[in-house]
């Protein structure tokens, strides 16, 4: 899958942020922008849940997501 692609819906490219980390066809920082664009995700779903807006797990989603970013050595923060 294109980088491009990824970066649309990373959820839909890895089952968990963890395999990004691992995920040999990226360098370092598209590793880290993926991140940042699932963290971003994560983030949004997190307040529509808090709004009421849907049931899901977007809390646990965001602690793997910068869990990840940790491994990488990077920072959270959308990019």
């Amino acid at each position: 899958m294109k980088l491009d692609q990824i970066l649309l819906d990373p959820a839909a490219a890895y089952d968990n942020p963890l395999q990004v980390v691992e995920d040999a066809s990226l360098e370092q920082a598209d590793k880290i922008h993926v991140l940042h664009r699932w963290e971003y995700d994560a983030r949004q779903l997190a307040v529509a849940e808090s709004e009421g807006m849907g049931k899901g797990n977007a809390t646990v989603v965001l602690d793997q997501v910068l869990q990840a970013l940790e491994a990488l050595g990077a920072e959270p923060g959308v990019e």
